[in-house]
């Protein structure tokens, strides 16, 4: 029987950790951040955590 393929894009933006939360890294934070106040900058290191809705449905394609 057939097997569903990855979704390349998906899987490269998408990391799934031990626990099977989805994270990626969040995005306006690499320059041009001057115009930004510090907090905004400093919360863009941290990684993002997909809600669960959206992580139950992509990780199908993962």
């Amino acid at each position: 029987m057939g097997k569903q393929k990855t979704h390349k894009a998906s899987s490269k933006v998408f990391k799934v950790k031990k626990n099977g939360t989805l994270t990626y890294k969040k995005g306006n934070g690499n320059h041009k951040t001057s115009k930004d106040s510090s907090k905004q900058v400093r919360q863009r290191r941290n990684k993002g955590i997909l809600a669960k809705g959206e992580a139950s449905r992509l990780k199908s394609v993962i």
